[in-house]
């Protein structure tokens, strides 16, 4: 790296000096908040729309971040991006969902009319304008860039970014080889967090926090897990015969499914069910893997009898690396599990507020009829309403947002270990704050766009 980058890097404000230490500034600082709003957000891909929210030529979708808006529209000639303003004095076109199919977008204005390509073909009064300024070139919508990957449109406002692929790295072809593209939606829900993006974010990159946030979770670890006993010395499971071992893992997994959602299918949790009689090895590890060796089996073969675009869970699961949580830079989530998955969506509103976005996804029937959500149904993020999990981690997040603010509290402290994942992507983010070339801000991507509980890796600075 150059001494150039190096005094960039340097010039970032609370900048990660130790990789495990994160400073508290980094979730509440208003300059800190300004500078990623001028260099990280204009320059990254953003998960802008899935795809079926837009089936038909005319459906379209306002996607927002921060200040700019984009309206991603289904046309005759496949789905596009145009920058959500009027050329003529700058009004917002587009709110929400919405067709444009019968009368394009008009400007609520002056009427100024675009069709669904972005081609204007009204304005109100031409003759009183200088004929210059209406040039077709000059008051066509202006195209936002726009690209496609496991059943989304993806927006960058940086035509000279790295293409979605190639930003992406390795974890597109681990999606890829589970059907993503395909899944399709079955509940979507959102909130407003009172907490900083990252704050959000950082709750679903480590499992440390399962002990105590998800207690129901734990209880049902049929083969314990890697931290030791708890506070209390309780150390779960152990002892367990093949029978209970196998017992505890379809509970752990139908717990997960009414707890997460999406991340295991209720049409899943069922053929689990069917198979608490199966004979397992009495030993806990034989049992484990008894069971997910079947279980990968009679749910592929359940879901492709009904006509679902499967993929063989047990091939993937020996030749794909598999992680519970796949994250994609900045603020995007994939969750696999068997063969359905959660994600999610974050969005910074303010410094310490964020619009926090949940799917629940399934890899459904093709043609299958279905009544597929619009938008999101939008809860305060303390409503019963929610899942048993993600409420769990929205009590948490505001008291840690608050607890920022205590005196003497500087740094958040890792685990190089388990919450490496973390310091991962806030040290690409200081490299997107300080400008870095392309090629190696994509190299550190590939790297960061990993899984769950990964350690504490080189980026390349």
């Amino acid at each position: 790296m150059t001494d150039t980058a190096y005094a960039a890097l340097e010039a970032v404000p609370f900048r990660v000096t130790n990789p495990e230490l994160i400073p508290s500034q980094r979730y509440y600082d208003p300059e800190f908040f300004a500078l990623e709003k001028e260099k990280l957000w204009p320059h990254v891909w953003q998960m802008a729309c899935r795809l079926e929210e837009i089936p038909n030529v005319g459906d379209y979708v306002e996607y927002t971040i921060l200040d700019k808006s984009v309206i991603v529209v289904n046309t005759k000639n496949g789905v596009q991006a145009f920058h959500n303003a009027c050329r003529h004095r700058g009004v917002r076109l587009a709110t929400g969902p919405g067709n444009c199919a019968k009368q394009g977008f008009v400007c609520p204005f002056h009427g100024w009319r675009w069709n669904t390509e972005g081609e204007n073909t009204f304005v109100f009064g031409k003759q009183v304008f200088n004929p210059e300024l209406l040039d077709k070139a000059e008051i066509n919508l202006v195209p936002c860039r726009v690209e496609f990957w496991a059943g989304c449109a993806f927006i960058n406002f940086d035509d000279d970014a790295p293409s979605l692929l190639d930003s992406l790295g390795p974890v597109a072809e681990r999606m890829n080889a589970r059907h993503a593209d395909k899944l399709k939606m079955d509940w979507w829900f959102g909130t407003v967090l009172p907490t900083n993006w990252k704050l959000a974010m950082e709750a679903f990159q480590e499992g440390y926090h399962t002990m105590k946030t998800h207690p129901q979770l734990h209880r049902l670890s049929a083969l314990g897990n890697s931290y030791g006993n708890d506070a209390d010395g309780l150390a779960p499971n152990r002892g367990l015969n093949g029978k209970q071992t196998l017992n505890m893992h379809i509970d752990f997994m139908a717990r997960l499914s009414s707890g997460m959602g999406g991340m295991v299918h209720e049409s899943e949790v069922a053929v689990m069910e069917r198979m608490r009689d199966m004979e397992v090895p009495d030993d806990p590890m034989g049992a484990t893997m008894a069971f997910y060796g079947k279980m990968y089996e009679e749910v592929t073969k359940d879901a492709l009898a009904r006509g679902v675009p499967m993929f063989d869970i047990s091939k993937v699961s020996q030749e794909v690396e598999f992680h519970a949580v796949e994250f994609m830079f900045p603020h995007f989530f994939l969750l696999p599990m068997v063969g359905a998955m959660s994600s999610y969506r974050i969005r910074p509103l303010t410094p310490e507020t964020c619009l926090f976005e949940i799917w629940s996804l399934v890899l459904r029937p093709e043609g299958e009829e279905y009544d597929t959500p619009k938008g999101p149904t939008i809860l305060p993020y303390d409503s019963p309403d929610f899942p048993e999990i993600p409420r769990q981690d929205y009590y948490n997040l505001p008291l840690q947002q608050l607890g920022l603010h205590a005196g003497g509290f500087k740094h958040m402290r890792l685990s190089k270990d388990t919450e490496g994942m973390i310091s991962n992507y806030q040290r690409l983010l200081d490299g997107y704050l300080a400008a870095l070339d392309l090629d190696t801000l994509t190299k550190a991507q590939n790297i960061v766009n990993c899984g769950f509980e990964t350690p504490i890796q080189d980026i390349g600075f």
